[in-house]
């Protein structure tokens, strides 16, 4: 089962003080995924949005205005998403993934977007999909 957003039922934008406390251990690895595409990819807009108090908060990490990946904060870790064009998939498919990361693709929802595909990270051990799939999202 998937762990809950953080700030389920939240009308109000979440301090980042409370984001860093709801991810707990997890949050050196928030910090090192954002400084990480900030820094080498210029990715430095966090625009925050709640559609719903029923899913809570996620903050879209932007490169000028375009929507590079999704991030949850949940209770002790957080969940990033990606909305992959035909052609990152593609791209995707043809390098070199995980065996556990090719799967998740291949099983991957198909919405009208894109082909959307969400990991969990708990540490920073867990950022080296991510920052895969974010090269190859920007690259296509």
């Amino acid at each position: 089962m998937d762990t809950p957003n953080a700030f389920v039922g939240r009308k109000d934008k979440p301090t980042p003080t409370e984001v860093t406390t709801a991810l707990g251990s997890s949050a050196a690895a928030w910090e090192e995924l954002t400084a990480w595409l900030a820094e080498r990819h210029h990715v430095d807009i966090q625009e925050w949005k709640s559609y719903s108090p029923k899913y809570g908060w996620s903050a879209q990490l932007k490169l000028k205005k375009r929507t590079i990946l999704h991030v949850s904060p949940c209770s002790g870790c957080f969940r990033v998403m990606f909305i992959l064009g035909d052609r990152a998939v593609t791209a995707a498919k043809n390098s070199k993934l995980s065996k556990k990361l090719a799967e998740l693709l291949a099983k991957a929802p198909r919405y009208p977007e894109g082909t959307g595909i969400r990991l969990d990270v708990k540490s920073t051990k867990d950022l080296a999909p991510v920052r895969k799939l974010a090269e190859i999202k920007l690259q296509n």
